[in-house]
């Protein structure tokens, strides 16, 4: 079990998708992976469909996920 943190998987770069979280450089935004989990996609369908991908790297999109909304204030989404 690896025990990387979502520090060394998720890079921000302004040149890359227009700096939006993605994963290791490859362009996979965080929040398509995320959409897909939201969507009932197992990991394991979602590596099948993307096999550049590490099951770390959905676990790095979950972490950071917690950490956006780990957040002092919290405020109401646009329906």
């Amino acid at each position: 079990m690896s025990t990387s943190t979502w520090q060394e998987r998720i890079v921000i770069d302004p040149s890359i998708c227009h700096g939006k979280p993605v994963i290791r450089g490859l362009r996979y935004p965080v929040e398509t992976i995320l959409e897909l989990m939201a969507s009932g996609m197992t990991f394991e369908q979602i590596l099948e469909d993307y096999p550049d991908l590490e099951r770390e790297d959905l676990v790095a999109c979950l972490q950071y996920a917690v950490k956006m909304v780990r957040t002092e204030q919290l405020q109401e989404l646009v329906r």
